[in-house]
């Protein structure tokens, strides 16, 4: 009996598998991989056509063998175990290069006769989830990309397996919020690549699905991502690829049930508006993807109101003209519900029916509900109800093409008769049941605060007044209900303070309304008086000698709560509480608070009292007694009472506070303590902080404001200690908590108010220092807590400076006394922070702000300005508002700039090395940007007192970035003033040595002579000592310097000829020679390409000092021109959507008046290094790879490097070895000690490193043990390579590569050449793709364990011993 083939068993095929892609252990997968190589090894010797099905009858095949395909597939299975065995690496250098092998998987794997899979794709899907499942993030996200890219370039057969991968691990892995980062070199903004593939990838996949799966499809992947918590980067990306899925019926109920619990999803992150850009993706699926006829309104309308309008769905948005467009289309085809919805509604087909339908049916109160004392109703059914009455108004005035204010005001009025005639009822009909007065309320603020509309069409918004209209004419019985309710002790239980806010809300809301015709205000208006007067009495009502019940104390909550109402709406209105009332009732307000002890406690209701009272409410009243006395419950009722004292409070003070003073000694009537005694008023407000939580703090802090000013100069120790405890409820608060930017903005306002400050820096005293201590914190705060520096230089700036405000010019001087706080702003910019999804999500904002009116979310949610750039921002527009002929103004300036130009020399002379785009090469690049900014205010006396400083500045070695700055300063100074001529040709006078690394600066400065010398009336001096300056460097040993010169001299020489100077046609001759030597010499190619390219850079060719000056070029062109980090671009744009500080007059234009802007980046020298690892990483797929050890057999990477020293041996007294050994991709000094011991050892010819500094490190000292003493050590740095292989190469050496690679050669096989030139790679890296592919061979050691690498130096000890015995066995057979 024949034995069982393996080949036909669809169950070996599915272990082998699980073994490549599920196993934990690399064993396993070492097993796996045998298995498949051996299946393959034996396949064309049995010369027989095998098959092995997946288990489907039409599906493809597990494994199948013709000898017709034989080379093909040898070729795939060759390639697929390649790429298996690379991924073991986990390492993303050795993986990238063999990805486009992938590719080729694909193109077997696919007939291209029939379209249809030849090998199953769940080998495909094997490499993928070997990535995606990798510990290295960054192998992740190449994987998810290459997937995502698939089809973009081929069109492939649909396949269940596919499907199943994509709902998945492919979701799995998406959720990982780093891979939706910016690509290096991409501008902040510009939005996700990984976001905008999983945009295209599911669109094209989608569109390729057969139509009779793209439902099942959709479903899962849709209840895939409700079923597990998201972040709020990976929900935004696949909601929006979501939305870009093409237009379909796929989804029914189950599918639209599914959308709205991915909206519940978008709920549980902080950042609002990547919430709300979220719920406009989710919306704008529903209405490609949803069948309408599958679905019914009501359930339309459920959908909907999981959106927040205040977040997504605003009125007005471009989203909601979206929305009613797509209802108006589809009204007629609506389905039918299968059972009654929420609110027991029947269908119809029409939305004006069904909405009339619904604003009846919520307005009927069910039976049930005819209790007085149960809770509040839920305000969703509420926002329904408004959403819905609105929506269907929008769409009726979309029906015809000009709306009619009369149509719309019928189908408004038709739609809210039930809810107006049970509110005219409010006043009249005291037996009205309790939730249907709460129903209509609660519909009632719902649909005053969403009816106005969002964005430009605010204005021409009919349906806002009509339905203001409707509302005043039941304003009074609204107002009557009001009253009776809020004064007559009807609210007795805990659940009636929701009541309470419920009534304060409405009140608030009519206050704002017009009145009728022939009124003044709203009708509201005339409760004022008797609601605060009946407020008043229960306050004052003591009820002495009796036990605090819980409706007393309610009661008294109730009547605090209403008159801080009452104060409020009047200061909205610009109005006391005693205008338009009875003169006996005026002064009773400040009467109470004069009676009322300050932080008056609401005492806890006694639970055996009650019981006494109503014994039919004993159990409903014990409980919630039982709850008061556990703290929590009556806890927040007790803070909001001490709340509503300080908001009346409040009122008060700023009341007094804006009345003219009176004469000394005079009395206020009536005495006010909390006036006359604000010593005693603000200890209060600090016993009130320790009580109240935070989001109960903000009537405090505006009472704190008002008072502090009137006792910093005499009662300081009391001041400090407020600004003490402020801050402290301030530094304890998270940035994600809602009341933290209210409490900062406040506590900002009263700690720097300009009074405050003013006091304080006039005394000088603990509390001016006690200020700038907290100032500092701030700065620092914002480091974690982006925005917090915004909200205190914006404050600072409005208040010293903007003549809007109406801020006396005296306020100015707190900008001089607390200079600190600008100097820190100009330098501010983006923080390094440890937390790296802080700034992915900043980025994100940005680009969903860039978005525009696009996004409904950037039109309904408020800009906050909380970017980091927007600091700076601040500053420089600031800095624009002040006026040079202000002599306060001039000074404040002029001492800003000797400050930062302290602060860039104390940088400069920093131990900390300045590598580019490091924190000290941004603080000073931010410096000479604001220095630029100053520059036209500057005048010829204070530029006297720093020129040197600046001139100074150009002598350190600065990154690029910085030289382009100040050079560009240079270059205005001496154009406005030419008198600084001489002090600039003493700069071309120092030695060479001290100007060897500076003097391409200077000479930069030359090459705009045309600009330096456009004011000098007499040019040609300045011409000849141009000529002379850059003649003489134009022969410096420095090939840099000399091409710098060169560029100076043929500007020099240029306007030399067009002033036809005679007296020069002497040097003709030299100079002319000397501009065409570079081009001239031969062999010269590097030099002649050098020289193309500096004339070729920006900054000489399309540069203009004069015509680029604008805020566009120093903020954004020239930082991205330089090559800094994309965080230090700050778009133009942002300075105009800063208004927050006007522009000014007198402020810089914004926008280049050149074509700058459209440059691409580049910097001459830095384009020379590594062209040729550029020339080779264009290549599709490389001839060689990195490949690790496989079990079965030995296979060693290529590696050869040499260099040949020939009087060593000789000095030495040793043999000849003409071995080199390069090792300059090597970091680790201890291997490099190591690798130079051994070199020595063996005699090697030169051991090659990346920069010779490493010899003086103690630890390559301590493992080379003075090796480096007696062997011959070249510097050549890893860009430099490329060039010094091939010249080595050229030499005869034949290079080697220490490597583990698909073509390598074992060690135990190899012969060694006697120039042998060995090349070790990099410690984690090795030898990088490019370089590989110059490589003669690659040598790999042979291994026989489960660890897959040696250590460079050990690996690099091995081969020098195999070489150094293969050279002595030579040479002992010779002489034999």
């Amino acid at each position: 009996q024949a034995s069982p083939n393996g080949q036909r068993c669809a169950r070996f095929w599915r272990t082998v598998q699980a073994g490549l892609a599920d196993a934990e252990d690399a064993l396993t997968r070492k097993q796996a991989r045998y298995l498949l190589q051996r299946a393959a090894e034996v396949s064309p010797s049995r010369a027989s056509p095998c098959t092995c099905g997946s288990g489907i009858i039409t599906g493809p095949s597990l494994f199948w063998w013709s000898e017709e395909k034989k080379e093909e597939l040898l070729k795939f299975w060759e390639n697929y175990i390649l790429i298996m065995e690379t991924l073991e690496g986990n390492q993303i250098h050795v993986i990238k290069p063999v990805l486009p092998k992938l590719n080729s998987l694909f193109e077997y794997a696919v007939s291209e006769e029939t379209g249809r899979w030849l090998l199953h794709p769940s080998w495909h899907l094997c490499v993928y989830k070997r990535m995606l499942e990798s510990e290295n993030k960054i192998l992740a996200k190449e994987g998810v990309t290459h997937f995502l890219q698939l089809y973009e370039t081929k069109v492939l057969p649909f396949s269940p397996e596919l499907s199943e991968f994509i709902i998945g691990p492919l979701m799995d892995a998406l959720s990982e919020s780093s891979l939706y980062g910016r690509s290096p070199g991409q501008q902040i903004g510009s939005g996700s690549p990984l976001g905008l593939k999983l945009q295209r990838f599911l669109a094209a996949y989608v569109s390729l699905l057969p139509e009779e799966l793209k439902s099942s499809f959709l479903l899962k992947l849709i209840q895939k991502m409700s079923s597990r918590h998201w972040c709020a980067v990976p929900i935004l990306f696949l909601s929006k690829a979501l939305a870009s899925v093409p237009r379909c019926k796929a989804l029914g109920l189950e599918g639209l049930l599914a959308l709205r619990g991915v909206l519940q999803c978008t709920m549980a992150t902080h950042q609002i508006l990547l919430r709300g850009a979220a719920q406009c993706h989710l919306l704008h699926a529903a209405m490609n993807l949803v069948d309408v006829e599958e679905v019914s309104l009501s359930d339309i309308s459920t959908f909907l109101t999981s959106l927040r309008q205040e977040e997504s769905l605003g009125r007005g948005t471009a989203l909601w003209t979206e929305l009613c467009d797509w209802l108006r289309v589809n009204e007629s085809c609506f389905g039918r519900p299968s059972t009654c919805g929420s609110l027991g509604l029947q269908e119809t087909c029409s939305l004006n029916a069904y909405v009339k339908s619904l604003v009846q049916e919520y307005i009927t109160s069910p039976a049930w509900e005819t209790g007085e004392n149960g809770p509040m109703p839920d305000w969703a059914e509420a926002k329904l109800v408004a959403l819905m009455v609105l929506l269907a108004v929008d769409v009726e005035g979309r029906k015809v093409q000009h709306s009619e204010r009369q149509r719309t005001q019928n189908v408004l009025r038709l739609f809210l008769e039930p809810l107006l005639d049970a509110l005219a009822k409010l006043g009249s009909n005291a037996y009205l049941p309790l939730r249907k007065t709460d129903r209509c309320l609660q519909a009632l603020v719902t649909l005053l605060r969403t009816c106005s509309p969002k964005g430009a069409g605010a204005r021409d918004d009919a349906v806002s007044p009509l339905l203001q209209d409707l509302v005043v004419s039941a304003a009074e019985s609204i107002s009557s209900f009001l009253l009776r309710r809020l004064t007559m002790n009807e609210l007795s239980s805990v659940a009636d303070l929701d009541r309470c806010h419920l009534y304060l809300q409405v009140f608030a809301e009519l206050a704002g309304l017009p009145g009728k015709r022939g009124e003044r205000g709203s009708p509201v208006l005339r409760i004022i008086a008797p609601l605060r007067n009946a407020s008043i009495r229960h306050l004052q009502d003591t009820d002495s000698g009796l036990v605090p019940t819980l409706g007393r104390q309610v009661q008294r909550a109730v009547s605090m709560a209403a008159l801080a109402a009452v104060c409020e709406v009047c200061e909205a209105l610009d109005q006391t509480p005693e205008l338009q009332l009875d003169p006996p009732d005026a002064g009773l307000t400040e009467q109470l608070l004069a009676a009322l002890p300050l932080n008056q406690r609401l005492q806890k209701p006694q639970p055996e009292e009650q019981s006494r009272k109503d014994s039919s409410d004993s159990t409903l009243c014990f409980s919630l007694l039982e709850e008061s006395s556990s703290s929590p419950g009556w806890g927040r009722i007790a803070a909001q009472y001490i709340h509503d004292q300080w908001a009346c409070l409040s009122f008060l003070l700023k009341k007094h506070h804006a009345l003219p003073p009176t004469s000394e000694g005079a009395l206020l009537d009536p005495v006010l303590p909390a006036v006359q005694t604000p010593a005693r008023t603000l200890q209060a407000a600090l016993a009130a902080l320790t009580v109240l939580p935070s989001d109960r703090v903000l009537p405090v802090f505006r009472c704190m404001k008002l008072l502090v000013p009137q006792l910093l100069a005499s009662s300081e120790s009391v001041c400090i200690e407020a600004f003490d405890m402020a801050w402290k409820i301030i530094s304890t608060l998270s940035n994600t908590q809602l009341v933290f930017w209210s409490n900062l903005k406040a506590f900002v306002q009263f700690v720097f108010d300009t009074k405050v400050l003013t006091i304080a820096a006039k005394t000088k005293g603990q509390a001016y220092f006690k200020i700038k201590e907290i100032m500092h914190q701030m700065i620092e705060m914002s480091a974690v807590k982006t925005g917090v520096f915004n909200t205190l230089i914006t404050h600072c700036c409005r208040s010293w400076v903007v003549p809007a405000l109406e801020v006396p010019q005296a306020s100015f001087s707190n900008a001089a006394d607390y200079s600190e706080l600008l100097l820190e702003a100009c330098v501010f910019g983006t923080v390094f922070r440890r937390d790296q999804r802080g700034r992915l999500i900043q980025d994100i904002q940005t680009f969903i702000e860039n978005l525009g009116h696009e996004c409904a979310a950037n039109v309904v949610i408020e800009n906050t300005k909380r970017e980091d750039h927007y600091v700076r921002v601040c500053a420089v527009k600031f800095l624009c508002l002040l006026d040079d002929s202000n002599a306060s103004h001039k000074a404040f300036m002029e001492d800003l700039a000797i400050k930062l130009l302290e602060k860039e020399a104390l940088v400069s002379s920093s131990r900390t090395r300045c590598y580019v785009n490091s924190q000290q090469h941004r603080l000073q690049n931010r410096v000479w940007q604001i220095l630029l900014v100053l520059f036209p205010r500057f005048d010829q006396n204070f530029l006297n007192r720093i020129i040197d400083k600046i001139f100074q500045a150009g002598f350190i070695n600065n990154q690029a970035s910085i030289k382009y700055y100040i050079e560009w300063i240079i270059i205005l100074i001496l154009h406005k003033f030419p008198q600084f001529l001489p002090k600039f040709w003493d700069c071309f006078s120092c030695s060479e040595e001290h100007l060897k690394t500076s003097i391409c600066t200077f000479l930069s400065v030359l090459s705009h002579l045309d600009i330096i010398t456009q004011n000098l009336p007499e040019k040609r001096p300045a011409l000849k000592q141009a000529l002379v300056v850059a003649l003489q460097w134009g022969f410096s040993h420095n090939f840099g310097v000399r091409l710098y010169a060169l560029v100076a001299l043929n500007k020099a020489w240029g306007m030399c000829k067009t002033l036809r100077m005679g007296e020069l046609d002497a040097l003709a001759s030299v100079i002319e020679s000397s501009l065409s030597q570079v081009e001239s010499t031969p062999g010269a190619g590097n030099a002649k390409r050098n020289w193309q390219r500096i004339q070729d850079h920006f900054f000489f060719a399309a540069f203009h000092p004069l015509q680029d000056y604008c805020l566009e070029t120093i903020f954004h062109i020239l930082p991205r021109l330089a090559g800094l980090v994309e965080d230090e671009w700050i778009a133009i744009d942002k300075f105009a959507k800063f208004t927050d500080l006007p522009s000014g007059a007198g402020a810089h234009r914004y926008l280049s008046a050149t074509q700058l802007r459209e440059l691409r980046p580049g910097d001459w020298a830095q384009q020379d290094a590594g062209s040729h690892a550029g020339e080779a990483d264009s290549q599709s797929e490389w001839t060689d790879v990195q490949k690790k050890v496989i079990p079965w057999r030995h296979a060693a990477p290529d590696a050869d490097l040499e260099l040949a020293f020939q009087d060593r041996a000789a000095k030495l007294g040793k043999a000849i070895s003409r071995l080199v050994v390069v090792a300059s991709l090597i970091d680790k000094p201890t291997n490099l000690g190591g690798l130079c011991r051994t070199c020595e050892v063996f005699g090697a010819a030169a051991l090659v490193v990346g920069s010779l500094q490493c010899v003086s490190d103690k630890q390559f000292q301590q493992l080379s043990v003075s090796a480096e003493q007696w062997l011959p050590l070249v510097e050549v740095k890893p860009p430099q390579l490329a060039g010094y292989l091939r010249q080595k190469q050229a030499e005869g050496y034949t290079v080697i590569g220490v490597e583990q690679t698909a073509r390598s050669t074992a060690l135990t096989q190899y012969c060694f050449p006697e120039r042998s030139l060995l090349l070790l790679g990099n410690e984690r890296e090795g030898i990088p793709a490019s370089l590989i592919q110059q490589l003669d061979v690659c040598v790999e050691i042979p291994q026989q364990g489960i660890t897959r690498s040696l250590n460079v130096h050990v690996s690099g000890a091995l081969l020098i011993w195999e070489y150094a015995r293969q050279q002595l066995r030579r040479r002992g057979g010779s002489q034999a």
